[in-house]
């Protein structure tokens, strides 16, 4: 499994959701946080959304003005989707609830996939 360090909160940071050897790549080359177990088949999703979510009403992370709605964008661009910042750098990266919750979230490739083949797997977020 791809287990390299990540930045950030949740964007796209050089890193890859992988499924074996495949990996989701963005335009820009960028990649995104392992949210797949290729050992079970599984993609994580938190169960809940963090005491800090980005999708939370207010700034509860102290993000620049516009950083979601940009992180949101650009995951919907690629079909791909925001990880929880609470499993970012975690051997069990999880695509964040808020996101998953939200209108956007039908553009997400990992979403839709896990959903169809029932191996979308919740975790609770640290």
């Amino acid at each position: 499994m791809n287990r390299r360090a990540v930045q950030g909160h949740g964007e796209p940071t050089g890193q890859g959701l992988t499924y074996g050897d495949e990996s989701v790549e963005l335009e820009d080359g960028g990649r995104y946080a392992d949210v797949a177990d290729p050992a079970t088949g599984t993609v994580r999703l938190c169960a809940r959304r963090c005491d800090t979510c980005i999708f939370h009403p207010g700034n509860l992370m102290h993000l620049q003005p516009g950083r979601v709605t940009e992180m949101v964008t650009r995951a919907g661009r690629a079909e791909g989707h925001v990880v929880c910042h609470k499993t970012l750098g975690t051997e069990a990266s999880a695509i964040c609830r808020g996101f998953a919750d939200g209108p956007d979230q039908g553009r997400s490739l990992a979403l839709r996939l896990a959903r169809a083949l029932g191996t979308l797997r919740e975790i609770s977020p640290r």
